[in-house]
Parts: C-alpha cells; structure tokens; sequence
C-alpha cells in the first residue's frame, strides 16, 4: 500500500517513514501543507497521514478540506499534539478520517492505518460528469450519451476508483487494495477481467475508449 506522509518535523516524518517501509508500505514524506495537497492531489495514496499543525498557506485541516471539496477521498489519518476534544471534533469534521495524538506508539499508527484500510472508501456524493460519462453515486445510475448501462457492486467499485483517479495511472496492486476486501485473496488477472468487463459495457458500444491499458504500470481513466 502507498502512504504519503505530511509532518513538518523531520524526525517524526524519517521515524515514521523507516517504520512504515519495515511493515510493508511504500512511502512518500513531505514537510508542508501546499506539498502535502499537491502530492494527494495528483498522485494515487491509499492512506494518508496528515499532521494538524503545518507550514505553509495550509495546516493540515486546510488541507483535508481542499482534498474533500476536490473530491479526493484518500483516508486520512490526522496527528496532533493537541489533545482537546473540541480539536479532535474540529479535524474529523473537516474532513479527516482517524485522529491520534502525539506523542503515540508506532504500533497504534499501524493498527489505525490497517482499520482504515478495511473500511470502504468514502464514495463521491451526487451525481458528476466524466466527459459524456455520468454516474450518480447515491443511486449508481451510470449512463453514457444517455444510454443507461448496468454494473455489478465490483464493477462499480472498480469504476469509482478509477474516475477518483482520473488522469492517473493506478497499478493492479492499489486497485485490488481499494476494491476488494482487506483480507480478500484476489489475483492480478482477477483485475484484468473486471476492467475487461467495464470496457465491454462502457466503451465497446459506444466505439471509444475510457480505460486504458499502461503496459508494465496499470490502467488510467481519460475521460472523452
């Protein structure tokens, strides 16, 4: 899984870093909020963990906010040396997912990152427009040019994670982490086939292409 982490003191940021990559994870470290919203917003993180006081235009509820109102819905794990509840209760309502304060134990920060990434991803209110593609994800209703197309739960699933990450290029390994359960025992090729299913009936009858095919890296959404 890939964690970009945002925390302006270089010593937490390198301690949580090195810990991290011993568990497993792939991990990005910047030190301000302005880097923080660029990386979250252009690159394709399965957890966040935001610190709460940053430097910059933005601390890190600014930054939860921006992500939200652009519709990234990256969980983030907020840290804060403020322990006040009315600081918790300000950080979850912009936006963040999990709260933890400083100082923590490293195994705590594992145990709330792995629940996270159990839990569903948050889905994108409302209806939105992907060029002439348009899903409601209240009632996933999905049309193109008008035709209404009908979706399994995974192929849905598989189509919200994709147009999350519009424009960017998504490996199999970070789709079968958001799609599928924690624990679910699936397989690359697995991936090929659903995407394989979602360009039958999102690109085949309508004579263009959607989804395509990054040899050796992934797949990437480019709306028409």
């Amino acid at each position: 899984m890939r964690v970009l982490v945002v925390e302006d003191q270089p010593k937490i940021a390198e301690a949580i870093r090195q810990g991290l990559v011993q568990e497993g994870y792939a991990v990005d470290v910047v030190h301000s909020g302005d880097q923080g919203l660029r990386y979250a917003s252009t690159e394709p993180y399965d957890l966040i963990i935001l610190d709460r006081m940053l430097p910059g235009t933005l601390d890190g509820e600014g930054v939860v906010r921006a992500l939200r109102a652009a519709r990234v819905t990256t969980p983030v794990l907020m840290l804060t040396a403020r322990t006040a509840i009315v600081d918790r209760v300000s950080g979850l309502s912009a936006g963040a997912d999990d709260y933890l304060t400083k100082p923590f134990a490293f195994e705590e920060l594992v145990a709330r990152l792995q629940a996270l990434a159990r839990r569903p991803h948050r889905s994108i209110e409302g209806a939105s427009d992907f060029g002439d593609l348009r899903i409601d994800f209240g009632t996933y209703a999905v049309t193109r040019q008008g035709v209404s197309i009908e979706l399994s739960q995974r192929e849905f699933r598989l189509l919200e994670y994709l147009v999350r990450n519009a424009g960017k290029v998504v490996s199999k390994e970070q789709i079968i982490g958001s799609v599928w359960d924690f624990d679910a025992d699936v397989l690359p090729n697995t991936v090929e086939v659903y995407v394989g299913y979602l360009r039958r009936k999102l690109e085949a009858p309508f004579g263009s292409q959607l989804i395509h095919t990054v040899r050796g890296f992934g797949y990437r959404f480019t709306p028409l």
